[in-house]
């Protein structure tokens, strides 16, 4: 069994609780926490499981690590502390464990990476023998092995389309929801996740990673934006009221230029109410899903929907980025220490959790 840690439990360190336990070759060693309230509950009601685990919260993290865990899924959020999660993921790595996690955004495309993030990291491998591995659901699965994958079923490929699309009511995350991504701000307002770059930052390293295994080059990668009002004041279960002529909804893309033409497409479709927007492209259901078009002959398009805790997509979004990370823990094990990305970390079957609950 490989002695694991998870580093947070929020929206995704409560699903890295559910996963690590549920992975057959996988053993909760610890969990560790921010909130002095956490400390000392059990691992289990942390992670929604409704029965004990044995494995009390603690916010040591040199007691954690000394132990030496074999792994560390980091789910604690490097949004608005990337230097913080940086930070956090070389002590671990240093401390000779793989560590896997959504949390960096730039080291998804880990060839691409800025220095300032990429040898600090690298420095870590070397001195601790570690590794990590960066990815998630959009980024991460959603347009990198998924679209890859389909576009293998294709004669001729025009374009790949990899599409989020998302009611953001349901979204357990208020500050990123209204600050970063600017829903219920001023139309004049500048979201952080919104601004000229920041998008091509998050996700430009799907675009490259797409385009090395496709074997093709880019001549550059492009952005556009749209954003819509509400028309009238909405209320929502989890993070109250958004206010009428306030924005609404989001669509942006991030494109891949071959040849001049936009070949490699990821595109975001976010609203706070269905009635925003209604003309853009919506989920089969009215509530979420992640698309993959591949315009060509065939023409072939996957929509895959995910829920967890209560029929909750943003939730199931979570749980699926989660399960490419714990998956790819006993892999890592395996490998050599380093720096790994998509297109080195294979998607395996879920062996030996087929029908099984955990005792």
């Amino acid at each position: 069994m490989i002695p694991t840690v998870v580093w947070g439990t929020g929206n995704v360190g409560r699903a890295a609780i559910r996963a690590v336990e549920a992975h057959p070759a996988l053993a909760l060693a610890a969990v560790l926490v921010h909130d002095p309230a956490k400390v000392g509950h059990d691992a289990g009601e942390l992670g929604g499981l409704g029965r004990p685990l044995g494995v009390a919260a603690t916010d040591d993290i040199a007691a954690a690590l000394a132990a030496r865990p074999r792994a560390v899924v980091y789910a604690a959020s490097g949004d608005i502390r990337p230097d913080d999660a940086l930070a956090d993921i070389g002590r671990a790595i240093r401390s000779g464990a793989v560590v896997v996690t959504p949390s960096l955004y730039p080291l998804y495309d880990q060839r691409n990476a800025p220095p300032e993030l990429r040898d600090p990291i690298l420095a870590a491998v070397a001195e601790g023998g570690g590794s990590l591995f960066v990815s998630g659901v959009d980024p991460g699965w959603g347009n990198d092995v998924l679209p890859l994958l389909v576009s293998g079923l294709g004669t001729e490929l025009d374009v790949i389309r990899c599409q989020e699309i998302f009611d953001y009511s349901t979204y357990e995350q208020e500050d990123s929801v209204r600050h970063l991504i600017g829903m219920g701000h001023p139309m004049d307002y500048q979201p952080l996740m919104l601004a000229e770059g920041v998008p091509t930052m998050v996700w430009g390293g799907q675009i490259r990673l797409m385009a090395r295994a496709l074997g093709v080059e880019l001549d550059e990668i492009r952005e556009t934006l749209d954003r819509r009002a509400l028309e009238t004041t909405v209320t929502t279960r989890t993070m109250g009221e958004f206010a009428a002529g306030s924005q609404g909804a989001v669509r942006f893309e991030v494109q891949g230029v071959v040849d001049g033409v936009a070949r490699i497409v990821i595109e975001h479709i976010t609203r706070i109410h269905p009635s925003c927007a209604p003309d853009w492209p919506t989920p089969p259901d009215g509530v979420g899903a992640h698309r993959v078009v591949i315009e060509g002959r065939p023409r072939i398009e996957v929509t895959v929907e995910a829920s967890d805790e209560g029929e909750n997509r943003s939730a199931g979004g979570n749980a699926t980025a989660v399960g490419r990370l714990v998956s790819a823990i006993d892999w890592l094990v395996d490998a050599e220490p380093g720096l790994y990305d998509a297109l080195d970390v294979p998607l395996r079957p879920a062996v030996g959790r087929l029908g099984r609950r955990p005792a």
